[in-house]
């Protein structure tokens, strides 16, 4: 399986870049659900964050924008 580089923009995970599992077109996932962002505190109940794939720059790095975040247990 090949990954992407992504870059989250907005939210919880502002400027977090991390790589994630690439379709057969190369394109990260349309959506993604984000746990516990690196770097931020990992608290039991925390609530998801859902991104939404954006454009890749000029250097191939992909943004996800931030959508919303679900309460706790929602995406469970």
């Amino acid at each position: 399986m090949s990954e992407v580089t992504v870059r989250f923009v907005g939210g919880p995970a502002h400027d977090l870049v991390r790589a994630l599992p690439a379709g057969p077109d190369g394109h990260p996932p349309a959506r993604w659900v984000l746990r516990h962002p690196e770097g931020g505190p990992t608290v039991a109940g925390a609530p998801d964050h859902l991104y939404e794939r954006g454009r890749p720059d000029g250097t191939g790095t992909w943004t996800m924008r931030f959508v919303h975040s679900y309460p706790v247990g929602m995406t469970e």
